[in-house]
């Protein structure tokens, strides 16, 4: 059976990610991998927000991101695809390559926002990085 890393932000990008990987795993018999990467928790806590507070944010929100991720593993487990849910924090590109190589995944899908010249020479993209760094193919769908 194949494997199939699919990285997705949880944005507006999801939809789109998921439907190509849908097709890819319906066509080839392959097990998805959503994998969705949070960030890690903060190093610095300012002085206006104690510790406690800066924690229960970030588990409010890691919470959600589950219960997000999770809920389309079972949508897609719902249709007969084989499908398991991860949520990593750490650094993005650095975990996706990680989990496609734990894995033995033979193909990463991504989304990219399309952001403009500018803003990916300034800040890079998750998706270009992942393309140059990848040692396997990545399907970059385009998501404007």
């Amino acid at each position: 059976m194949k494997n199939i890393v699919v990285a997705l932000d949880l944005s507006g990008t999801t939809g789109p990610v998921l439907a190509q990987a849908r097709v890819f795993a319906t066509t080839l018999g392959a097990k998805l991998w959503l994998v969705h990467v949070a960030q890690p928790e903060p190093d610095f806590v300012g002085y206006e927000v104690g510790p406690q507070t800066v924690r229960k944010a970030v588990a409010d929100h890691l919470h959600e991101e589950h219960r997000e991720i999770q809920g389309h593993a079972d949508a897609l487990r719902a249709e007969g695809i084989d499908c398991t849910a991860l949520l990593i924090q750490g650094a993005t590109v650095e975990v996706i390559l990680k989990e496609a190589a734990d894995v033995a995944a033979e193909l990463i899908v991504i989304g990219s926002h399309g952001h403009g010249f500018v803003k990916k020479l300034l800040l890079g993209g998750t998706s270009d990085d992942v393309v140059r760094r990848s040692r396997i193919p990545v399907l970059v769908v385009p998501v404007h």
